[in-house]
């Protein structure tokens, strides 16, 4: 009896305790069933679009179908532990990234765990990855550029702070290249960058974060990777995330670049989920919705107008072509989104021509409102000429003999033209560095030099500026602009190393 009644007494006293307490509904739902990554849940009849849902074992998904009396989700993790029955639990949690400085330096996956072994991510708040982009009233004209520290890029296709320009190309055409001296290029600036790297081979990853380390670029850059191994969900996930990353300093009022590399991979990772989730296929076996998901990403980059903090979000998509064919399904979807696109060409890139920059398919819908005072001046008429001159160059393939002396000058001049644009990898320039020798070419001081000695001449100017006329350099870096009396003085300086050069 004793007993009997110590437990009424704890019974009593634990109904006492729980009195008042607020009682929590939570939606719960089973699965019906798993396989390649995806589960099917009956009920979760509460749930959202993107919502975070808990499975057993802390293994967490996402609600991306939301039928009549199931849910499609996209396990994040070892879908190994969940088998047909368990319950899964609605969150109320809408799919975040950890943002901030503290990520500056940092390797991390698409939901912020760190990559690099270099301890926890120090962060304070977190952000939903998707949302919805900035309207037409927050917005600015994009007028400021974004140096790539790339010859032709700066002088023939600008990039501004807020475009959204498309990187497009075969395989080993350069296009990670052109990223990465851009993010190089950025050292000592005031542009954080993020790179995202989409379905990329664990390896390259490394390479490509081991270079921005050597260069002492990772300093303002974060490295958000799905890698090629890792499930088709973070794949999916991996550009939202770097672009939410991005928008956090933006709307500090400071400017962004993110890279994604590439949304090809992007869209296979989605093309792939889709299917598994049933949906119709459409053109090459994508969704319906294929556009959006790109529309929705690079639409939130922006240039934001000063009475919404003045910052930017600039984004370098990556697309990969098959056999130059741009008239492809995502290839022509993001060129409809974007606002320019540099096409690289894989002959130029066998030629030696690096980078590959086809100058007549490419194009800057900004133009020159991202360019430089300086580099309007001294390359405004080099696109042109550059276009033309390959019109010519292959007109005058079957024989040079009977052409007048004009356009035998232009086809000197687009040589060596062509042979100034040709940078390696990994050495961006500083803006006075390119006007000094994109001067040189356009006002005629290289006409007579050789053209295998084009690339030792270049060099040897930079070193004679630097140790004689250094107040040049600095004149052209701090107004960004070519004065009469620097363009004089330029031109003398020009014509002394001439006299003394040695190439």
């Amino acid at each position: 009896m004793v007993t009997r009644g110590q437990d009424i007494v704890s019974v009593i006293k634990q109904q006492i305790e729980r009195f008042g307490a607020e009682v929590a509904m939570v939606d719960v739902g089973t699965v019906v069933e798993v396989a390649d990554g995806l589960a099917h849940i009956h009920g979760l009849s509460g749930a959202k679009y993107n919502e975070l849902l808990q499975f057993p074992k802390d293994v967490m998904g996402i609600a991306l179908n939301l039928e009549e009396d199931s849910v499609g989700a996209v396990i994040l993790g070892d879908c190994s532990e969940i088998k047909e029955g368990d319950e899964v639990r609605c969150t109320g949690r809408i799919l975040e990234v950890p943002v901030g400085e503290g990520l500056i330096g940092r390797v991390v996956d698409p939901l912020g765990r760190p990559l690099d072994r270099k301890g926890a991510v120090k962060y304070d708040r977190t952000r939903p990855m998707e949302r919805v982009a900035p309207n037409v009233v927050m917005r600015a004209p994009v007028s400021v550029p974004v140096h790539t520290g790339i010859k032709a890029i700066d002088a023939m296709i600008p990039i501004g702070r807020g475009q959204r320009e498309l990187i497009i190309g075969d395989r080993f055409t350069g296009k990670s290249t052109i990223c990465i001296d851009t993010i190089i290029s950025q050292k000592g600036g005031d542009l954080i960058c993020i790179y995202a790297a989409i379905g990329q081979k664990t390896s390259k990853v490394a390479q490509v974060v081991a270079t921005l380390e050597a260069y002492g670029a990772l300093e303002h850059t974060i490295v958000v990777c799905a890698g090629a191994s890792d499930p088709a969900a973070m794949q999916y996930l991996c550009p939202y995330a770097a672009c939410a990353i991005g928008e956090e300093f933006m709307e500090q009022g400071k400017d962004a670049l993110v890279v994604y590399d590439d949304l090809s991979k992007h869209a296979w990772s989605y093309r792939q989920i889709s299917l598994l989730l049933r949906r119709p296929p459409g053109r090459e076996a994508y969704p319906g919705d294929i556009f959006y998901l790109h529309s929705r990403l690079l639409e939130r980059s922006a240039k934001l107008s000063e009475e919404h903090g003045g910052g930017s979000l600039t984004a370098l998509p990556i697309i990969e072509t098959q056999l130059n064919d741009v008239s492809a399904y995502i290839p022509t979807n993001v060129i409809s989104i974007t606002d320019g696109q540099i096409y690289l060409e894989a002959d130029l890139f066998n030629a030696g021509i690096r980078p590959a920059m086809n100058v007549g398919l490419s194009v800057s819908r900004v133009g020159g409102s991202a360019q430089t005072r300086a580099m309007r001046k001294v390359a405004g008429r080099l696109r042109l000429e550059l276009a033309q001159f390959r019109e010519l160059a292959a007109f005058a393939q079957f024989g040079t003999a009977d052409l007048d002396k004009t356009t035998r000058a232009q086809l000197e001049r687009g040589r060596l033209s062509t042979e100034v644009l040709k940078q390696p990898q990994y050495s961006p320039l500083p803006l006075e560095k390119e006007i000094i020798i994109l001067y040189a070419v356009t006002n005629g001081y290289l006409d007579d030099v050789p053209l295998d000695k084009v690339a030792a001449f270049e060099k040897g100017l930079y070193s004679f500026m630097e140790a004689n006329h250094p107040e040049i350099g600095r004149e052209i870096a701090s107004t960004k602009d070519i004065s009469p009396e620097t363009e004089q003085a330029l031109g003398k300086a020009i014509a002394e190393y001439k006299q003394s050069a040695t190439y």
